[in-house]
């Protein structure tokens, strides 16, 4: 079976919340080799060791961890792992694996050296997660057979493999799971240059009309994250279509951006109003995960994980032992420094 034919992807598409033709366009702008992959020098370097001394035994990678906030690049990772090694691909996720049977057909699947790369590791039922443990330590599986008395245990072996995992919540393993992985990558949010220069490598794979300086602009907004980044362009470049003849220079990215309601420091409505909220609903008193969702209109878990660490970064929000609390920062980049002086 070639490596097309093994690439298992049930529900991923729907489960991102992106439009498919989004997400064809995302995969078109991968990077597929880690010498074209920008930024995260420090993890690439270690894979580069790891897997070219793979390759140089001729034997499977280890078990790969990468951790980070969404749009970082684990999912890339994962691809170019396998193509790296030259061995099929396999991707699933999680959430859809909810019987211990889902990933054991996957894993009798796989060919010798094969990539299995699971997203959002962490949300792995406990049932799947034990079946997990003896594949990745000695490559077989204890599957039983029957209930009650009659049941009885049988073992398989399967093909030696290497599991890559994807978590945006590395606590939320298990400490018997993080143990089985031989490396563990964390990614970090870009700095601007970095995302300048993926920009600048999209805007010619999808033939933009850019100027150098108007993708700094969209680099600055892009909140460190290669996945937004990409994402400006896209809409920059439907805007610069219908109201710039195509040509996205400075002027015309700052138009675009703003229209879009993505500001200078890269905040967009929900962060702006979660920053409102902390400053101005709740008059500066410290504010619950939970509460704050509610007040805003997004679930706690986006929040947490897609709002709240780009926040941290910048200065805006602190997190206390009562809550989440605006910072300074926040009340100047909402006007209201008087207001902040007043608390205090």
């Amino acid at each position: 079976m070639d490596s097309e034919g093994r690439i298992l992807a049930p529900s991923v598409a729907p489960d991102s919340g992106e439009p498919v033709e989004e997400l064809e366009v995302e995969r078109s702008l991968r990077p597929l080799s880690l010498d074209d992959f920008v930024g995260q020098a420090s993890t690439k370097e270690h894979l580069s060791i790891i897997l070219d001394a793979a390759k140089a035994r001729q034997e499977a990678a280890d078990h790969l961890l990468f951790a980070g906030s969404p749009g970082l690049g684990k999912t890339t990772l994962a691809h170019i792992v396998a193509a790296e090694l030259g061995v099929g691909f396999s991707i699933t996720s999680g959430p859809v694996l909810e019987r211990a049977g889902d990933l054991a057909a996957i894993l009798t699947n796989l060919e010798d050296c094969d990539v299995l790369f699971i997203d959002e590791i962490h949300r792995l039922s406990r049932a799947v997660e034990e079946i997990l443990y003896p594949a990745m330590e000695d490559f077989r599986l204890d599957i039983v057979i029957g209930k009650g008395p009659s049941a009885r245990s049988i073992r398989v072996d399967i093909p030696r493999f290497t599991l890559v995992g994807a978590t945006t919540r590395t606590g939320m393993l298990t400490s018997p799971l993080r143990d089985r992985f031989g490396f563990t990558g964390r990614l970090d949010f870009y700095e601007p240059p970095e995302l300048a220069a993926i920009i600048r490598r999209s805007a010619a794979i999808l033939a933009i009309d850019l100027e150098p300086d108007a993708g700094e602009e969209i680099a600055v907004r892009s909140r460190g994250t290669p996945r937004i980044a990409n994402r400006l362009l896209r809409r920059v470049r439907d805007y610069a279509q219908v109201r710039a003849a195509g040509r996205i220079t400075m002027a015309v990215a700052r138009d675009a951006l703003d229209i879009f309601e993505v500001d200078p420091e890269g905040l967009d409505k929900v962060d702006m109003a979660i920053l409102s909220a902390l400053a101005q609903r709740f008059r500066g008193r410290p504010v619950g995960l939970t509460t704050l969702a509610v007040a805003v209109g997004e679930e706690p878990d986006t929040i947490e994980d897609v709002y709240e660490p780009y926040l941290l970064r910048k200065g805006f929000i602190q997190r206390t032992p009562r809550g989440r609390l605006a910072t300074l920062s926040a009340y100047e980049h909402l006007g209201l420094r008087d207001a902040f002086e007043r608390l205090v």
